[in-house]
């Protein structure tokens, strides 16, 4: 029995999840999984409004996409062209470097404190 390359497992899964996440608007409640550190404390993680930042990409609505989560419209780019450019070092060293994993994991954090600020302008849009 033939199995499939774990790559392109992986690529087909992530395809999926882009179509899926194309097909269904998360401005709209209940239209996906919550996010469960949000319904845990009430709190927006870094990660909150990913799905929403998708789904404005995959229909080409930047603005709304700047809205949604500024920090990783700006962060993921740089995590992922990190993970690229690891890919090409020798064997054993760090696929991302140090310095960059603790820069982003502390503008995570930073970025996580502010918008939960009290007054803070970029509320969920919910589109009905």
């Amino acid at each position: 029995m033939m199995t499939a390359h774990p790559r392109l497992v992986r690529g087909g899964a992530g395809a999926l999840a882009l179509l899926y996440v194309a097909a269904r608007d998360p401005h709209r409640p209940s239209r996906l999984i919550g996010c469960p550190w949000r319904a845990a404390t009430g709190l927006h993680c870094p990660g909150c409004g990913g799905v929403r930042l998708a789904h404005d990409l995959l229909h080409r609505d930047l603005r709304s996409a700047v809205h949604d989560n500024p920090f990783l419209l700006v962060a993921a780019p740089v995590l992922g062209a990190s993970l690229a450019w690891g890919r090409l070092r020798p064997p054993g060293r760090d696929a991302v470097p140090p310095r960059l994993a603790y820069a982003l994991g502390g503008a995570a954090m930073i970025w996580a404190v502010i918008r939960n600020l009290p007054g803070w302008p970029l509320k969920p849009i919910v589109r009905r």
